[in-house]
Protein backbone atom coordinates (compact mmCIF):
# COMPACT_ATOMS: atom_id res chain seq x y z
CA UNK A 1 0.00 0.00 0.00
CA UNK A 2 1.32 3.43 -0.90
CA UNK A 3 0.68 6.09 1.74
CA UNK A 4 1.73 9.71 1.22
CA UNK A 5 3.46 11.42 4.15
CA UNK A 6 1.70 14.68 3.27
CA UNK A 7 -1.04 15.80 0.92
CA UNK A 8 1.69 17.89 -0.72
CA UNK A 9 3.29 14.64 -1.88
CA UNK A 10 0.19 14.05 -4.00
CA UNK A 11 0.86 17.08 -6.19
CA UNK A 12 2.08 16.12 -9.65
CA UNK A 13 2.55 12.76 -11.32
CA UNK A 14 -0.78 13.32 -13.01
CA UNK A 15 -1.85 10.88 -15.71
CA UNK A 16 -1.87 11.31 -19.46
CA UNK A 17 -4.96 10.41 -21.48
CA UNK A 18 -5.14 9.62 -25.19
CA UNK A 19 -7.45 12.11 -26.96
CA UNK A 20 -8.41 9.69 -29.72
CA UNK A 21 -11.47 11.58 -30.98
CA UNK A 22 -9.48 14.78 -31.49
CA UNK A 23 -6.69 12.92 -33.25
CA UNK A 24 -8.95 10.65 -35.30
CA UNK A 25 -7.66 10.38 -38.85
CA UNK A 26 -4.42 12.19 -38.05
CA UNK A 27 -1.02 10.52 -38.37
CA UNK A 28 -0.23 11.30 -34.75
CA UNK A 29 -1.19 10.54 -31.20
CA UNK A 30 -2.59 13.41 -29.12
CA UNK A 31 -2.37 13.19 -25.35
CA UNK A 32 -3.71 15.42 -22.60
CA UNK A 33 -2.26 15.76 -19.09
CA UNK A 34 -4.93 15.55 -16.40
CA UNK A 35 -3.79 18.23 -13.98
CA UNK A 36 -7.27 18.05 -12.47
CA UNK A 37 -5.94 15.00 -10.60
CA UNK A 38 -3.88 17.26 -8.34
CA UNK A 39 -5.29 17.47 -4.77
CA UNK A 40 -7.20 20.72 -5.32
CA UNK A 41 -7.98 19.94 -8.95
CA UNK A 42 -5.69 22.35 -10.75
CA UNK A 43 -2.27 22.78 -12.31
CA UNK A 44 -1.96 25.72 -9.89
CA UNK A 45 -1.33 23.28 -7.03
CA UNK A 46 2.11 22.69 -8.58
CA UNK A 47 3.07 26.34 -8.77
CA UNK A 48 1.71 27.18 -5.32
CA UNK A 49 3.82 24.45 -3.69
CA UNK A 50 6.83 25.36 -5.83
CA UNK A 51 6.71 29.06 -4.89
CA UNK A 52 6.29 28.34 -1.17
CA UNK A 53 9.00 25.66 -1.15
CA UNK A 54 11.38 27.98 -3.03
CA UNK A 55 10.71 30.79 -0.53
CA UNK A 56 11.41 28.42 2.36
CA UNK A 57 14.64 27.19 0.79
CA UNK A 58 15.83 30.75 0.17
CA UNK A 59 14.97 31.85 3.73
CA UNK A 60 12.24 34.24 2.60
CA UNK A 61 9.57 32.34 4.51
CA UNK A 62 10.02 30.90 7.98
CA UNK A 63 7.75 28.92 10.32
CA UNK A 64 4.82 31.03 11.43
CA UNK A 65 5.29 33.41 8.51
CA UNK A 66 2.65 35.31 6.60
CA UNK A 67 1.97 34.99 2.89
CA UNK A 68 0.08 37.68 0.98
CA UNK A 69 -0.98 37.41 -2.66
CA UNK A 70 -3.53 38.98 -5.00
CA UNK A 71 -5.58 36.36 -6.81
CA UNK A 72 -8.72 35.85 -8.80
CA UNK A 73 -8.30 32.18 -9.53
CA UNK A 74 -6.94 28.78 -8.72
CA UNK A 75 -3.51 29.99 -7.61
CA UNK A 76 -5.20 31.34 -4.49
CA UNK A 77 -6.79 27.96 -3.83
CA UNK A 78 -3.44 26.23 -4.33
CA UNK A 79 -1.73 28.69 -1.98
CA UNK A 80 -4.45 28.23 0.64
CA UNK A 81 -3.96 24.45 0.48
CA UNK A 82 -0.16 24.67 0.75
CA UNK A 83 -0.19 27.34 3.48
CA UNK A 84 -2.69 25.35 5.55
CA UNK A 85 -0.44 22.30 5.44
CA UNK A 86 2.78 24.25 6.07
CA UNK A 87 1.25 26.36 8.88
CA UNK A 88 1.43 29.80 7.29
CA UNK A 89 -1.09 32.57 7.67
CA UNK A 90 -2.39 33.44 4.19
CA UNK A 91 -4.01 36.73 3.26
CA UNK A 92 -5.46 36.90 -0.25
CA UNK A 93 -6.65 40.09 -1.87
CA UNK A 94 -9.26 39.97 -4.62
CA UNK A 95 -11.94 42.10 -6.19
CA UNK A 96 -15.28 41.96 -4.40
CA UNK A 97 -16.77 40.51 -7.59
CA UNK A 98 -15.25 37.08 -6.89
CA UNK A 99 -17.91 34.41 -6.52
CA UNK A 100 -19.22 33.46 -3.11
CA UNK A 101 -18.31 29.84 -3.87
CA UNK A 102 -14.66 30.71 -4.51
CA UNK A 103 -14.55 32.77 -1.33
CA UNK A 104 -16.07 29.89 0.66
CA UNK A 105 -13.46 27.43 -0.65
CA UNK A 106 -10.62 29.80 0.20
CA UNK A 107 -11.95 30.46 3.69
CA UNK A 108 -12.55 26.74 4.30
CA UNK A 109 -8.85 26.25 3.55
CA UNK A 110 -7.98 28.90 6.15
CA UNK A 111 -7.25 31.90 3.92
CA UNK A 112 -8.14 35.37 5.09
CA UNK A 113 -9.76 37.42 2.34
CA UNK A 114 -9.44 41.14 1.75
CA UNK A 115 -11.95 42.25 -0.85
CA UNK A 116 -11.17 45.31 -2.93
CA UNK A 117 -13.62 47.56 -4.81
CA UNK A 118 -14.94 46.02 -8.02
CA UNK A 119 -14.21 49.14 -10.05
CA UNK A 120 -10.48 48.81 -9.23
CA UNK A 121 -10.33 45.30 -10.71
CA UNK A 122 -7.20 43.23 -10.17
CA UNK A 123 -5.08 46.40 -10.03
CA UNK A 124 -6.82 47.24 -6.76
CA UNK A 125 -6.19 43.74 -5.41
CA UNK A 126 -2.50 43.98 -6.37
CA UNK A 127 -2.17 47.37 -4.69
CA UNK A 128 -3.83 46.08 -1.51
CA UNK A 129 -1.57 43.01 -1.46
CA UNK A 130 1.56 45.17 -1.68
CA UNK A 131 0.31 47.33 1.20
CA UNK A 132 -0.48 44.30 3.37
CA UNK A 133 2.82 42.59 2.57
CA UNK A 134 4.66 45.72 3.64
CA UNK A 135 2.55 46.17 6.79
CA UNK A 136 3.08 42.58 7.96
CA UNK A 137 6.58 42.05 6.53
CA UNK A 138 4.99 39.16 4.68
CA UNK A 139 6.22 37.04 1.81
CA UNK A 140 4.51 37.79 -1.49
CA UNK A 141 4.93 35.03 -4.11
CA UNK A 142 4.34 37.34 -7.11
CA UNK A 143 2.96 34.44 -9.13
CA UNK A 144 3.34 36.16 -12.51
CA UNK A 145 6.99 37.13 -11.93
CA UNK A 146 8.22 34.26 -9.78
CA UNK A 147 10.81 32.09 -11.59
CA UNK A 148 9.77 29.10 -9.43
CA UNK A 149 6.45 29.15 -11.30
CA UNK A 150 7.67 28.10 -14.78
CA UNK A 151 10.65 26.20 -13.35
CA UNK A 152 8.39 23.65 -11.64
CA UNK A 153 7.02 22.68 -15.04
CA UNK A 154 10.53 22.17 -16.37
CA UNK A 155 11.45 20.04 -13.35
CA UNK A 156 8.25 18.03 -12.96
CA UNK A 157 5.60 18.39 -15.66
CA UNK A 158 8.05 18.05 -18.55
CA UNK A 159 9.82 15.10 -16.94
CA UNK A 160 6.51 13.36 -16.26
CA UNK A 161 5.43 13.76 -19.88
CA UNK A 162 8.82 12.57 -21.14
CA UNK A 163 8.85 9.54 -18.84
CA UNK A 164 5.20 8.60 -19.38
CA UNK A 165 5.63 8.69 -23.18
CA UNK A 166 9.03 6.95 -23.00
CA UNK A 167 10.52 9.97 -24.74
CA UNK A 168 8.11 9.89 -27.67
CA UNK A 169 7.22 13.59 -27.73
CA UNK A 170 7.33 15.63 -30.92
CA UNK A 171 5.32 18.71 -29.97
CA UNK A 172 4.11 20.14 -26.67
CA UNK A 173 1.41 22.79 -26.58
Amino acid sequence: MRVAESALDLIGNTPLVRLSRIGKGLPCEILGKLESKNPLGSVKDRIAWAMIRDAEERGLLRPGGIVVEPTSGNTGIGLAFVCAIRGYRLILTMPETMSLERRAILQALGAELVLTPAEEGMAGAVRAAHELAKRYSAFMPHQFENPANPKIHERTTAEEIWNDTEGRVDILV
